[in-house]
This record gives structure tokens, C-alpha cells and sequence, in this order.
């Protein structure tokens, strides 16, 4: 089984082809392509390649299916014995990819 691991928007995440996933909002249309550059690990049946930190030469070709935002998360502050109440909402933004091939 071939997969690589790749950074993007601060955070790293396993591919592998064919998989579909959802990371950090990228400002590209639906239907475009992404490369990942970022490579810090590449495996297949054969042999496992590390990084200092990436590889040269990998790369990630992934496309955009979908922008959006994910669900919605509360943030309440409380204090007890002083009526002091906050209460604020938060949506993350993604951006849904579809690993095409890792190069």
C-alpha cells in the first residue's frame, strides 16, 4: 500500500490515492488542482523514504471538490458569584480534496 504524509495548513496529514479529505481552507476554485510539495514521508511495499525535513523531488497532486465551513463549535466563559457570562460561536473553514496521485 503506497502513502505519503504531507503538511499543509500547519498540520500533517496521511494520503494515500483515492482518499478523500478535509483540511484547511485553500483559496482555490472546486475543480482545481493542488500540489503538496510538503512531503515528509513517502512508503510503498518496497521501501520507506524520510525527510530532513521533506523529500526532494514528491510531491501530492490532489483536486477540490468542495469549500466550506464545518460544524459549529461553542466557546462559554463562566465566572460563579459575579453574573459575568460569554457566550461565542465559531465554524471552521475547510476545504474538501481528493488525493489524486503521489508522484
Amino acid at each position: 500500500m503506497k502513502f505519503a504524509i504531507v503538511q499543509t495548513g500547519g498540520k500533517q496529514y496521511k494520503v494515500t490515492e483515492g482518499q478523500v479529505l478535509n483540511i484547511e481552507k485553500i483559496d482555490k476554485k472546486v475543480g482545481s488542482e493542488i500540489h503538496f510539495d510538503k512531503v515528509l514521508l513517502y512508503h510503498d511495499d518496497k521501501k520507506t523514504e524520510v525527510g530532513q525535513p521533506y523529500l526532494k523531488g514528491k510531491k501530492v497532486t490532489a483536486k477540490v471538490l468542495e469549500q466550506g465551513k464545518g460544524k459549529k463549535i461553542y466557546v462559554i466563559k463562566f465566572k460563579s458569584k459575579v453574573r459575568y457570562r460569554r457566550k461565542r460561536g465559531h465554524r471552521q473553514l475547510f476545504t474538501k480534496v481528493k488525493i489524486e496521485k503521489i508522484i
